[in-house]
């Protein structure tokens, strides 16, 4: 990983989705399929495609925070397509994709995003407009929605009694510094 640290919030969205994606894997009966969905299971772990995004896309701890938000308001608006473990690595790429654009001052292009996340530019292009449209374009997020994200993944955590330091660093991972309600 080199000299940087590895967010907390890495290890915490990566324990949550793939809690969400096995469970919802028991259920696939009930779903549709999507073109976020893959033929196979990525034979990457979450918690290493998590790595490998923060790694390459220089993306700010925050914007993984939305991200998170974004693939929540996906999951609430269409309940016939859950995340799973044939989607979830399609819907992380996209929607940190989604966050950077949103929240980063400075970003990378789709091509980019497509080469860190294995997929091809096209494709990417196509899950961004999917994603965008799956949460009625609503990026904004508001800082009071912001810190009920991060409290959520803390508790996950500590309900999962992982032995680590479970503090979220607010002021280095949860913290918005500006006056108004976006992010």
């Amino acid at each position: 990983m080199g000299d940087e640290e590895m967010p907390r919030v890495i290890n915490f969205m990566a324990s949550v989705l793939e809690r969400v994606a096995e469970t919802n894997d028991r259920f696939s009966h009930v779903q549709k399929i999507s073109m976020f969905d893959g033929l196979t299971r990525p034979t990457i772990s979450v918690q290493s495609y998590l790595e490998r995004i923060f790694k390459y896309a220089n993306c700010s701890p925050s914007c993984f925070i939305v991200a998170y938000i974004y693939l929540d308001r996906f999951s609430q608006r269409h309940p016939l397509l859950p995340i799973t473990s044939f989607n979830v690595h399609r819907l992380l790429i996209t929607s940190v994709l989604l966050s950077a654009k949103f929240m980063d001052d400075i970003f990378y292009n789709n091509g980019y995003y497509a080469k860190v996340g294995g997929i091809s530019r096209k494709e990417m292009n196509l899950l961004e407009v999917d994603l965008l449209f799956g949460i009625g374009f609503q990026l904004n997020v508001t800082p009071t929605t912001f810190h009920t994200y991060c409290s959520y993944l803390q508790t996950e955590m500590l309900q999962l009694e992982i032995p680590m330091p479970l503090k979220i660093d607010n002021q280095k991972y949860c913290s918005i510094d500006i006056d108004d309600e976006s992010v």
